[in-house]
């Protein structure tokens, strides 16, 4: 265990455990960076599993990443579930020798099983602090807000008690994105029509095939109407569409590796209502069309109600999604650009810019303390 003067003398060493999906990835490191910018002298260290994308992710982002065993909670009755206890104390016992090596003085714990031996490794050894994306806690935050110096959530209601809502931590790309100076630029990486109404469509990193045989009927009809479209329909998919000659063109692509410029080119958005998604849609400020992904416990529809409250966008139903749905929504909005204007307004101020500067605060604070 360090002492109070080594976190002085040579900075503190914050471990983030935010392993498994993007969703749990990205505002872990949102939040590293953000201690970063506050304490340059500061040491991130992720956890993370072999199972994860952080091998990919973290790496690439310039962080240190230590293994540890994953620890899935079993939904069901099976074999797994007898293991558990086992394979609980034996993750335990790496993740705590993990924390020792890298002289860890606080570990930030974002959801998912990389974070559950994270939780029981730190108890009674480590601050820690807790931050739940979802609008429904999942098992292991509920599990590591009974041992956390401060709990914060990215909206109200979340289930875990004593929770400061602060968003969901971004990275700067996004919180600094200038839509406006950035739209020809955009415009152009993506070859899209510099002046039409742009629809941008996406479902996640692998696409969403409900969204995409909604869609893509519908091609011929958005050219008519001066309508051009950014679609990432996922690298397993593909996507056949009519283009119509001299009209605002419809443009399929795999996968967005830009996404600060994806959301510079649009003026509004079709998509998932994951929790990422939906806090960096809303910070941009671009209007939304949410259709949740509908399985788990319904987090997703329960992750947008906020900004469709305020009016900065609209929800669809899976089970409801059709051509015919998305005709009726659509192309009404698109070619409005008042009602446009307004919902970007909406949405934007149901947005927290600032989530990661001020998780690091408070993180920093109970390293202080």
């Amino acid at each position: 265990m360090r002492t109070k003067e080594d976190v002085i003398n040579q900075g503190p060493c914050v471990v983030v455990a935010g392993g498994g999906t993007a969703g749990h990835i990205e505002p872990a490191l949102a939040l590293a960076d953000a201690v970063r910018r506050a304490r340059p002298d500061a040491r991130v260290v992720a956890l993370g599993t072999p199972r994860g994308l952080e091998g990919k992710i973290v790496p690439a982002r310039g962080y240190q990443l230590e293994m540890i065993p994953p620890v899935p909670m079993p939904r069901k009755p099976t074999m797994d579930l007898l293991k558990l206890p086992l394979n609980v104390r034996r993750a335990i016992k790496q993740t705590r020798a993990v924390l020792d090596r890298v002289g860890a003085d606080v570990v930030v714990g974002f959801g998912g099983y990389v974070s559950l031996p994270a939780y029981l490794a730190a108890r009674g050894r480590l601050p820690i602090v807790v931050h739940e994306a979802n609008a429904r806690t999942g098992m292991a935050n509920k599990v590591g807000a009974r041992y956390a110096a401060r709990v914060a959530a990215a909206v109200p209601d979340s289930g875990l008690p004593n929770a400061e809502v602060i968003g969901i931590p971004l990275r700067q790309s996004i919180t600094d994105l200038d839509r406006q100076a950035l739209r020809d630029e955009a415009r152009r990486f993506f070859r899209l029509h510099p002046h039409a109404p742009t629809l941008l469509v996406f479902g996640g990193s692998q696409g969403a095939a409900s969204i995409n045989n909604a869609v893509a009927p519908l091609a011929s009809e958005f050219a008519r109407a001066g309508i051009g479209v950014l679609h990432a329909h996922g690298a397993k998919n593909t996507l056949a569409v009519q283009q119509i000659p001299g009209a605002p063109p419809y443009v399929p692509v795999p996968y967005l590796e830009r996404m600060d410029l994806a959301y510079a080119a649009a003026d509004a958005v079709l998509c998932r209502s994951g929790a990422m998604t939906v806090a960096e849609v809303s910070a941009v400020g671009l209007p939304a069309v949410y259709v949740p992904l509908p399985i788990g416990n319904g987090e997703q529809a329960f992750n947008c109600r906020p900004q469709v409250t305020a009016g900065g966008a609209i929800m669809i139903p899976d089970n409801e999604l059709s051509p015919d749905k998305l005709r009726e929504v659509l192309l009404p909005l698109l070619t409005n650009p008042r009602r446009l204007s307004a919902m970007g307004t909406a949405a934007q101020s149901t947005g927290h810019g600032s989530a990661a500067d001020v998780l690091a605060k408070m993180v920093l604070d109970v390293v202080r303390k």
